[in-house]
C-alpha cells in the first residue's frame, strides 16, 4: 500500500503547491460562467430576434458572441496554466491515478477544441451565412459547453468519491473500469450543482450590466431586453439550484460525512445536533461566536432530530480538516447558502411581479439588488469550490492519496517565485481583458449615439443585422 505521511511530516513544498492551485483555480472559475452559460444566452436572445425580426435582440446577441470570443480566449490561458499544474504540482497524484480519472481531462480537452471552432464559425457567420444557417450551426456551442463541464465534474467527483479500480499489491490502481470511474456516486449531485450554478452566475453578471445601465437612467428597449432574457435565465434557475445545493447536502453527509461534519463544525458524533451559522471551532471541539439553532443541524440532514450527525472525531486528526480549515469550510458554505438565499428572494420578487402585472419591478431598491447579484454569484460560486477542496483535506484522492504524497519534490523557493511570477501573468491577462470589454462598451455606446439600433419596421431591410443575403463586407460606417 501506499504510504501515510504523518503531518509532522508533510512536506515544505506542499503549502506553495497548494497556494498557487488556490489562486489559479479561483482566477479561472471566475470566467467559468460565461464560458459555459453565455452561450446558451446569447443563442436565447439570438432565436428571439430572428423569431421576432427583433434589429434589437440581433444586436444584443452579437455583441454578446465578441464578449463570448474575448472571454474564450482568456479562459484558454488560465485553463492552460492550470493543466500544467496538474503535472508540475502533482506529479504524484497524476503518475499514480492518471490512469483512472484522466479521461475526464481528455473529454474536456475535445470539449475546447469543437468550442474554439463552433466560437469562430459563429462569429464569421455574422452578416456571411444565411440567418438560419448561422444560427442552426451554432445550436451545439451550449451542448459543447456542457460537454467540458462534464469531463472537469467526472474528475472532480472522482477525487471526492473514487471508484472504478482495484489497488494489487503495491497499492497501484489496476482493472480500471471507466464508466464507473466516470459516473461516481457525487458526480450527478456535482455536475447538475455546478451546471445550475453557471447558469445563475452568468445570468445574473450579463443583466447587472443592464441593471446599472437602468439605474444611471437608461431605460431604452436595449437596456431592458438585455437585462430581462439573462435575469429570467437566473430566476428560472435560483430555485432549482437551491434544491440542488440541499440535494449535494445530502448527499455529502452519506458519502463524505468528515467533509460534512466540517462544513457544519459537528466535533462529537452525536444526535439532536445544532446548527451554527457561522462560528469558529476550536482544536477542543468547542465553538465561538455564531448563532446556534438546537437540533436544526440534525433534521437538515435527516429530517429528523434524532438524525446522527458523523464529527471530526470519528476519525483519526491526521485523517481530517484541521480546526481551522473545518471553520474555512463552515464559514465559506454558509456564504454559499446564504447568498443562495438572497438571490431566491431576488428572483420570487420578480417573478411574482412579472406573473402578476407582466412587467419589470419599478423599485430602484430591485434593480440595485440585481445589480450586485452578479458579483455575489461569482462570491457564491468561489465559496462552493473552496468548500469541496478544502472539506476533503487531507486527501487529494479521498481515503486514498494525501495531497502531502502528491506534491511535487521542487524547492519550496523555486515554487514561490513561479507564484509570483503568475500572479504577475495573471495581473496582466486579466487587466487586458477589462480593458478590451471596456473598450468594446465604449465603441458600442458610441455607435449607439449615432444611431443605434431602430424598431423592425424602421429598419432598411438592408441594414438589418440578420437578413443580409449573403452576409458580404460590414459597411464602411458599420461600428459593430
Amino acid at each position: 500500500m501506499h504510504t501515510i505521511l504523518p503531518l509532522a511530516d508533510v512536506p515544505a513544498q506542499t503549502l506553495p503547491a497548494r497556494s498557487m492551485m488556490a489562486f489559479t483555480l479561483a482566477s479561472h472559475i471566475i470566467l467559468v460562467p460565461l464560458g459555459v452559460a453565455l452561450p446558451l444566452i446569447t443563442l436565447v436572445m439570438h432565436g428571439y430576434g430572428l423569431r421576432r425580426g427583433d434589429a434589437t435582440a440581433l444586436l444584443l446577441a452579437r455583441r454578446w458572441s465578441a464578449v463570448m470570443a474575448v472571454q474564450f480566449a482568456i479562459g484558454v490561458v488560465t485553463g492552460t496554466v492550470l493543466s500544467f499544474e496538474f503535472g508540475l504540482l502533482w506529479p504524484g497524484m497524476m503518475g499514480r491515478w492518471g490512469d483512472v480519472f484522466g479521461i475526464g481531462f481528455g473529454v474536456e480537452a475535445w470539449a475546447f477544441f469543437l468550442e474554439a471552432v463552433l466560437i469562430a464559425i459563429y462569429l464569421y457567420g455574422w452578416r456571411r451565412l444565411p440567418s438560419r444557417t448561422h444560427f442552426l450551426l451554432a445550436l451545439p456551442l451550449p451542448l459543447v459547453a456542457l460537454l467540458g463541464a462534464f469531463g472537469i465534474l467526472a474528475a472532480n467527483s472522482w477525487m471526492n468519491t473514487p471508484r472504478g479500480f482495484t489497488l494489487d499489491s503495491a497499492g497501484n490502481p489496476v482493472d480500471v473500469r471507466i464508466w464507473k470511474a466516470i459516473f461516481t456516486p457525487m458526480f450527478g449531485p456535482e455536475y447538475w450543482h455546478f451546471v445550475f450554478a453557471m447558469f445563475v452566475t452568468a445570468g445574473y453578471v450579463v443583466a447587472g450590466v443592464y441593471a446599472v445601465g437602468r439605474l444611471r437612467g437608461r431605460r431604452d428597449r436595449y437596456h431592458r431586453l438585455g437585462f430581462t432574457v439573462p435575469f429570467t435565465l437566473a430566476a428560472v434557475c435560483t430555485p432549482v439550484q437551491f434544491v440542488l445545493g440541499d440535494s449535494i447536502a445530502r448527499q455529502v453527509f452519506h458519502k463524505q460525512p468528515v467533509k460534512f461534519a466540517a462544513m457544519e463544525i459537528v466535533w462529537k458524533t452525536d444526535t439532536h445536533m445544532p446548527e451554527y451559522l457561522f462560528g469558529r471551532l476550536h482544536a477542543d471541539g468547542t465553538v465561538s461566536g455564531g448563532i446556534r439553532i438546537p437540533q436544526l443541524d440534525s433534521i437538515l440532514a435527516g429530517f429528523r432530530p434524532d438524525t446522527r450527525v458523523t464529527g471530526l472525531t470519528s476519525v483519526p486528526a491526521s485523517d481530517r480538516p484541521t480546526p481551522t480549515q473545518a471553520t474555512i469550510v463552515h464559514w465559506t458554505f454558509d456564504i454559499m447558502v446564504g447568498i443562495g438565499s438572497l438571490l431566491l428572494l431576488l428572483a420570487l420578487w420578480y417573478g411574482v411581479l412579472w406573473l402578476r402585472r407582466r412587467r419589470l419591478p419599478a423599485s430602484p431598491w430591485f434593480f440595485r439588488g440585481a445589480a450586485c447579484a452578479g458579483v455575489a454569484s461569482v462570491v457564491a460560486v468561489e465559496c462552493g469550490w473552496i468548500t469541496t477542496e478544502v472539506g476533503r483535506q487531507p486527501w487529494i484522492v479521498y481515503q486514498n492519496m494525501r495531497v502531502a504524497e502528491a506534491v511535487t519534490a521542487t524547492r519550496s523557493t523555486s515554487l514561490w517565485i513561479m507564484f509570483a511570477l503568475i500572479v504577475v501573468v495573471y495581473v496582466f491577462v486579466f487587466g487586458s481583458f477589462l480593458a478590451v470589454l471596456l473598450k468594446m462598451r465604449s465603441r458600442w455606446r458610441l455607435a449607439d449615439e449615432n444611431g443605434g439600433p431602430r424598431p423592425p419596421h424602421e429598419t432598411p431591410e438592408s441594414e438589418m443585422p440578420e437578413t443580409d443575403t449573403p452576409y458580404g463586407p460590414r459597411s464602411a460606417g458599420s461600428r459593430l
